[in-house]
């Protein structure tokens, strides 16, 4: 395995070395070098060192250029402007990097230098509750964040804060209590998630239906929250029935999310109750946190209420109740002491975000964050309907998640039974679910998580635009062609000259690393989706311009382009995995 510098890493490196040489007072200056549509690259770090220098740019540009040795890699510099550089390459060099790049497994794509253990919180339903459209997001975002990092060479560690504990728990298992067969299976065989989650949806509008109309089975209801929390074997062993029901349920939908959640990794808020009171007493002993009117609560000067007081975080209620604080905050002491992360990251919905900044600020009082450990909150904006106002059904309902996945599945299954020409049934619909479900991820990772999204099923499964099938179809397009390509194998040839669209093809492979770099560092997974639609898009104009069978061109020529057709299928098949979303090699 070999990390491979990238094409801009190179030129930023030799364009330094100018600097120094011919500006030595300069220090070591960044040249500050990007893409450009004028050349290849633009430097424009020459404005800035002029000022500072108090020189002309264009002169000081000009004896840059001069001190930069003749090598194989800058074909052409040329000043430009009040003292841009503008940079172009030569088709040997970027030939020769995208060759090291098809040599290594990892496309050349190194590791982070400075790899930690990051704690990913996400995917967190509530047990005996029916997942919604607003569950999406944190399950597809947080995925696509665990496979990005662990590329980059970080320790993952999922987690799934599932809500499991609770108040409505006395209701649902005191109903159970008075109604034993009410969790029963009909069959011994296998549960469906269906089944397990109209069990729930039973049970839980009987039991609330029951709360709210009958005092006496409220009171008995009340008592066994009291029981729950004292963990009275029966009533545990009962609770533990709707975990399992629940999970049976999750699990499917997980499934058809193509997603992999493992039962280690789900901890849910049960997990953490053993900590709950030394967490409250170390935070009411170091002065963190202090009594108001019974309640144990951390103040700060920044968050106020309508009424111009202070708003605190109530860690401990005065009945002596324990809200969702002080379970987040025994969670970072588990996460930091026992899982010894380095960053605690929270896929979680944007609307609580001024919880979490409490949070951590609360955390970082208590010393369990510092400048070695760090938390983000990873905030995701709303799931809207094609209206544009959040996603409801037509009668004002949320939308199941699964009834969601379901019509993506079918729409895909019918783009996909269009376009077959030789497809089974069985591979229509094995096709059909991966790219409905790709779609879906897609279309929310390729928006910045902190906006809100329309959910738009038309839109998606489009063939054109800005849509996983587009980046499927040009995979499967590429896997094509190499069916047709006979004798013919990929061969990198650096001395030939390259087509324009051959080059801009090139020169975007070369940034397949520095990308997902920045998508892992800034935790942007649209920043790799926006980098992989426009592979896809520069490979169009390629395959549109740049013969590869018919009409034959050279066999260099031709070797060549399967070459780049190849790294493209590569990436394209390395980047889409990172996003969670299966590329197949026929449709």
């Amino acid at each position: 395995m070999a990390s491979v510098p990238s094409l801009a890493s190179t030129v930023q490196q030799r364009l330094a070395e100018g600097l120094s040489a011919a500006l030595p007072e300069a220090g070591s200056a960044d040249p500050l070098l990007r893409r450009s549509d004028r050349a290849d690259f633009q430097a424009n770090g020459i404005l800035a060192l002029a000022k500072r220098l108090k020189g002309n740019p264009r002169e000081l540009a000009t004896q840059v250029v001069g001190a930069i040795p003749a090598n194989d890699l800058l074909k052409e510099i040329e000043v430009s402007g009040p003292g841009f550089l503008n940079i172009t390459v030569t088709d040997e060099a970027i030939v020769r990097t995208l060759a090291a790049r098809a040599a290594d497994d990892r496309l050349g794509v190194p590791f982070a230098e400075n790899a930690g253990t990051t704690v990913i919180d996400y995917a967190q339903p509530n047990v005996a509750k029916e997942m919604h459209v607003g569950h999406l997001r944190s399950a597809v975002i947080g995925a696509a964040m665990v496979e990005i990092l662990e590329f980059t060479g970080e320790k993952v560690v999922r987690r799934h804060h599932i809500g499991d504990w609770g108040t409505q728990f006395g209701m649902l298992i005191q109903y159970l209590i008075e109604h034993p067969h009410e969790l029963d299976h009909s069959s011994g065989e296998e549960v469906s998630g269906e089944e397990a989650m109209s069990n729930l949806n039973r049970l839980y509008k009987a039991s609330r239906a029951l709360f709210d109309s009958d005092e006496e089975f409220k009171t008995r209801a009340r008592a066994r929250v009291v029981d729950l929390q004292a963990g009275d074997e029966q009533t545990l062993a009962l609770w533990q029935r709707f975990v399992d029901e629940s999970k049976i349920y999750f699990y499917s939908v997980f499934d058809k999310l193509d997603m992999d959640i493992r039962d280690p990794d789900v901890v849910g808020e049960s997990g953490y109750n053993d900590m709950l009171v030394e967490t409250c007493r170390i935070l009411e002993e170091s002065g963190v946190a202090v009594r108001s009117n019974g309640a144990l609560c951390v103040f700060f000067d920044d968050v106020k209420g309508p009424d111009g007081n202070p708003t605190p975080l109530i860690v401990q209620k005065s009945d002596g109740g324990f809200g969702y604080a002080a379970t987040d905050l025994s969670a970072i002491r588990d996460r930091v002491r026992n899982l010894k992360a380095t960053t605690l990251l929270y896929v979680v919905d944007a609307r609580q975000s001024l919880h979490f900044k409490m949070v951590f600020e609360t955390a970082r009082r208590a010393g369990w964050l510092n400048d070695e450990v760090k938390a983000v909150q990873l905030a995701f904006g709303t799931v809207l309907g094609k209206d544009g106002k959040p996603f409801k059904t037509r009668e004002g309902e949320t939308v199941r998640l699964v009834d969601l996945l379901d019509e993506a599945i079918d729409r895909a299954a019918s783009v996909v039974r269009e376009k077959a020409r030789d497809l089974t049934e069985d591979e229509i619909a094995e096709r059909g679910a991966q790219v409905g479900i790709g779609a879906v991820k897609y279309a929310d990772l390729s928006t910045s998580a902190a906006r809100d999204y329309k959910f738009d099923l038309d839109q998606m499964v489009s063939l054109n635009g800005d849509t996983s099938v587009y980046l499927q179809y040009a995979y499967a397009r590429i896997k094509s062609i190499f069916g047709k390509a006979g004798e013919r194998t990929p061969l990198a040839h650096p001395e030939l000259e390259l087509a324009p669209a051959e080059r801009a093809l090139g020169l975007h492979l070369d940034q397949f690393g520095e990308t997902v770099a920045e998508a892992a560092a800034e935790y942007a997974p649209h920043k790799l989706a926006a980098y992989l639609y426009q592979l896809a898009s520069l490979y169009t104009t390629f395959y549109d311009q740049c013969p590869v069978i018919k009409p034959e061109p050279p066999q260099e020529v031709a070797e060549n382009r399967l070459f780049l057709c190849d790294l493209t299928a590569r990436t394209l098949h390395r980047g889409m995995a990172l996003l969670g979303i299966r590329t197949p090699e026929r449709l």
